[in-house]
């Protein structure tokens, strides 16, 4: 088979991979706090006996992209907004921490505050309310209750959020969504008590879903280009062993 099908299945294979990064950019265009994840080509020497003057084309996903999303007003107590490379702490299935910038918090049946269904945590482990108590978060991310029936000014302070300060070469996404150290390590980041967020108010996803359709339509017209240079190639090759076969 000719070298040039395998260059253009290389080149296929990475349109396939960048259409899928799209996808899930556009799945997530309604997802608070989501990160968009970034998709590069990059091109990579055929080494061998012949000249080095074949390249193939590798896809790679370097990273996310953290501009921050629109900040929205929603007046729910339990919503926040965090300022740039600030982070919640949720604690995963193995007890390890992940890392995120969805602000949308509920209480559960048990009174365990939680983020994408993940426990949240403070200052000494996963947070938890009274039953059926009003809370309220103040800036530096302490938590207040108010039982049902108490007076107004019976507030009880019951913990405070932890959240992290990181910057973005420092983190990467898993496939979870959440996103954990680059470097590998399952030693949890210190809290900062000097972030300040922003109650009853919350980040948008920053996905462009314009420019994500346009991404996807070229992607898509990419790939399509890439099958009709290895039609080509094929029917050049056809051609070519019938004229063998008539010599």
């Amino acid at each position: 088979m000719d070298r040039a099908i395998y260059t253009a299945l290389g080149a296929a294979n990475a349109a396939l991979n960048r259409q899928a990064i799209t996808a899930n950019n556009l799945a997530n265009a309604s997802t608070s706090g989501f990160r968009a994840q970034l998709a590069a080509w990059r091109a990579v020497p055929v080494n061998g006996p012949s000249l080095a003057t074949r390249t193939l084309v590798a896809e790679s996903t370097p990273g996310n992209d953290m501009t921050m999303g629109a900040v929205q007003q929603t007046g729910r107590d339990l919503d926040v907004a965090l300022p740039q490379n600030g982070w919640l702490a949720v604690q995963l299935p193995d007890g390890s921490e992940g890392y995120t910038r969805d602000g949308n918090i509920e209480v559960d049946s048990e009174g365990t505050l939680r983020v994408r269904g993940l426990p949240l945590l403070g200052d000494g482990g996963a947070l938890s309310v009274p039953p059926q108590a009003k809370v309220t978060i103040g800036p530096d991310g302490t938590l207040t209750a108010r039982g049902a029936g108490d007076e107004p000014k019976a507030l009880a302070q019951i913990g405070r959020i932890k959240m992290v300060n990181a910057q973005a070469q420092s983190l990467r996404m898993g496939d979870d969504g959440l996103f954990h150290p680059a470097s590998g390590s399952a030693a949890p980041l210190s809290a900062d008590p000097d972030l300040r967020l922003m109650p009853g108010m919350l980040e948008s996803s920053n996905v462009s879903p314009v420019n994500s359709m346009v991404d996807m339509i070229a992607a898509a017209r990419l790939f399509d280009m890439q099958m009709k240079v290895i039609s080509s190639v094929d029917e050049n090759e056809k051609s070519a062993s019938q004229l063998l076969t008539l010599g």
